[in-house]
């Protein structure tokens, strides 16, 4: 059975070997060289100090995958987008785990008063465009040839989920 549950400075070791796998296997980011274990606390501290959520998804004592949101760009007029981020564990994938991990970041969206979520994806990973469409985000942007990694140009595509708020005073 999976579980998601907010994350803690123990889950770090093994959220670092799933986003290193991701940025030596896959197109998902688009980084080339690994991260120390140091970099991904000084990442969770950024995280913490801005208050964005990080979940974890277990299965019993493994951890196979995580979520996360940051800041669009840095800007003061973007204070109410935020980018989010859905990795699973290599030999957990297709199972609907990324699924599960993004609910909680939506609704921690909502609660933070965030306006509009984007996600940035590579644009034949099709499994993630996917995803993100099952929960309303659409395409907004199709930029060509803008990364190169493993000898190749990179397409990106935008995704967009505008957050609906029930009243004005959020």
């Amino acid at each position: 059975m999976i579980n998601i549950r907010q994350a803690t400075e123990d889950d770090l070791p093994a959220m670092l070997d799933i986003y290193n796998e991701i940025i030596l296997t896959t197109t998902a980011v688009w980084q080339y060289d690994p991260h120390t274990l140091s970099m991904r606390q000084e990442w969770f501290t950024i995280k913490q100090q801005l208050g964005h959520p990080v979940y974890v998804a277990t299965e019993g004592a493994a951890l196979v995958g995580f979520s996360t949101f940051g800041p669009f760009r840095n800007w003061q007029g973007y204070r109410y987008t935020v980018e989010n981020s859905v990795y699973v564990a290599a030999h957990h994938r297709g199972r609907g785990i990324a699924k599960l991990l993004m609910p909680p970041l939506i609704a921690a969206a909502k609660q933070l008063n965030i306006h509009a979520i984007v996600a940035g994806i590579e644009a034949s990973n099709e499994i993630s465009i996917a995803l993100h469409q099952q929960f309303g985000f659409v395409e907004v942007a199709h930029f060509k040839e803008v990364g190169f990694k493993f000898n190749r140009w990179l397409d990106l595509k935008f995704l967009q989920l505008v957050i609906e708020h029930n009243n004005s005073n959020d």
